[in-house]
């Protein structure tokens, strides 16, 4: 169609890529569609960014050309941070004389609480800042590091965000040596060394991972012959260029709950209300007020940074979470999905995949993982009970919704984990239901009181592939109405 402009948008998710098309001149979606995301492949999740791209040129019969505008959210930043998945950080604190015994002490941060057993844990060196060149002690300083394995440095001097001369001194030498580096300064320019330096090594943990992604999405958009330069969804809804993320990806953890809030503002027109954007591996809580969603500095297992995102609360539960099972006895739901365990839902299963001889087995979906995450073992694969699961067991998903699957496939799948946990299908259901909705709940609830919300006139409203897994249940739990957004699977 001649004269025509588009403006696409590609999601990734923990569990599925969303490539989304809008007409740049009258605002409307003329199309969406969802391919799996590619953690394992070569190029990682950027060859399902690519697959999804050129798919949708094709279903619009559209050039590249046409292509006025694309932008890239993604959860990876924040689904790495929520399951541990992140590189060794290293950090080089400095200081001068008179102020060197506090740096080092604030440049030492505490190991960051990530998962259920996984931490973020920085190994630290210090190095002096005298009258002469400190570059053999900054040399010294990254053998010892490189030596113990990290595979990020971060640079944190006390006045850096005044002068950084010092920061980009050791980051230029970590550099020559070909290991990333990421500077305090670059990070944020308020002080507060303590909190300045647990913010870079947050932003240094993802960066190697992110980094990677954009170059090789940017690289394959070019390649697919979009003239337009990528740009990558910050999380404060704002975007910022492929370069940008080279020094501050930390500013992308939240880009994909931050464009989920765009879209409910925009294509939902919530005012006043609580969004719940749910996808297959995490799950994003957020006020919006008065038409506007909320700014606050972002926390990391209960630590606080420096960074400014929207107001959302991101939980380690989804529609594709994986039952956990000690014993006997069902402990827990998450944070693992499905998806990257490389099983399916046992709802999609084929039909009559649980009638006779499937198997209760146990499994650790990821080195570290705990190993109590249990799949369905059946003829027609291995399967992973999920919250999807058991909402549609529960019959609760309604029709139109995304995660709808057949309810008897459902119910089949929590009998087979009713002959190990005790009681029958449904009561196996609506206790993975609970598990996984109590966590939303909780969270629901602490905005309902830091915001001083009226629970009478609460909004709550479903976003994402997953929603129809946790909001229903949510809202009944909470006593209050539910509804889930239109095309609520690409909002």
């Amino acid at each position: 169609m001649s004269g025509r402009r588009l403006r696409i948008g590609v999601d990734v998710g923990g569990t599925f890529t969303d490539v989304v098309a809008v007409d740049a001149d009258r605002f409307e979606l003329v199309a969406q569609l969802k391919v799996p995301t590619t953690h394992h492949a070569a190029e990682g999740v950027a060859r399902g960014i690519i697959d999804g791209l050129l798919q949708m040129l094709r279903q619009l019969d559209a050039g590249p050309e046409e292509v006025a505008f694309i932008a890239h959210s993604t959860t990876q930043a924040t689904n790495a941070l929520l399951e541990g998945d992140v590189a060794r950080v290293g950090v080089i604190g400095t200081g001068r004389r008179g102020e060197r015994w506090k740096a080092r002490i604030d440049t030492r941060v505490p190991a960051v609480t990530l998962a259920p057993g996984k931490l973020l844990r920085a190994l630290h060196a210090f190095v002096p800042i005298d009258d002469d060149s400190p570059s053999p002690r900054v040399a010294a300083a990254i053998d010892r590091l490189e030596a113990a394995g990290v595979e990020v440095i971060v640079a944190s001097d006390p006045f850096a965000v005044d002068d950084a001369t010092v920061e980009c001194l050791v980051a230029e030498a970590v550099r020559a040596r070909g290991l990333p580096a990421t500077c305090g300064h670059e990070v944020s320019s308020l002080y507060g060394l303590r909190t300045r330096t647990r913010t870079a090594i947050l932003n240094a943990a993802i960066l190697p991972k992110m980094v990677g992604t954009a170059l090789l999405t940017a690289s394959a958009v070019r390649r697919a012959g979009i003239d337009v330069p990528l740009m990558i969804m910050r999380s404060d809804g704002g975007v910022m260029t492929v370069d940008e993320v080279r020094r501050r990806p930390i500013q992308t953890m939240l880009s994909g709950p931050a464009a989920g809030i765009a879209g409910a503002l925009m294509h939902e027109q919530v005012s006043d209300g609580i969004f719940i954007e749910v996808g297959g591996t995490s799950a994003d809580v957020s006020v919006i007020r008065d038409g506007q969603p909320q700014i606050r500095p972002a926390r990391v297992g209960g630590h606080r940074t420096f960074l400014n995102t929207l107001d959302v609360r991101t939980l380690a539960i989804a529609g594709g979470s994986m039952v956990r099972v000690c014993g006997q006895r069902l402990v827990d739901v998450g944070p693992r999905s499905a998806h990257i365990a490389g099983v399916g839902y046992a709802c999609f299963a084929p039909p009559g995949s649980f009638a006779a001889g499937a198997e209760v087995e146990s499994l650790q979906p990821m080195p570290g993982d705990p190993d109590d995450y249990v799949v369905l073992v059946t003829a027609a694969g291995r399967f992973a009970l999920t919250p999807t699961c058991a909402a549609n067991a529960a019959g609760v998903v309604p029709e139109s919704a995304f995660a709808r699957s057949d309810p008897s496939t459902a119910l089949a799948a929590c009998a087979v984990l009713a002959r190990v946990v005790g009681g029958d299908a449904a009561t196996v259901a609506r206790d993975i239901l609970a598990l996984a909705c109590a966590k939303v709940v909780r969270q629901v609830r602490t905005l309902i009181d830091e915001y001083r919300l009226q629970p009478g006139g609460i909004d709550l409203v479903g976003g994402g592939g997953g929603a129809a897994a946790l909001v229903p249940h949510t809202g009944a739990l909470l006593g209050v109405p539910w509804r889930l957004a239109r095309q609520a699977e690409v909002i």
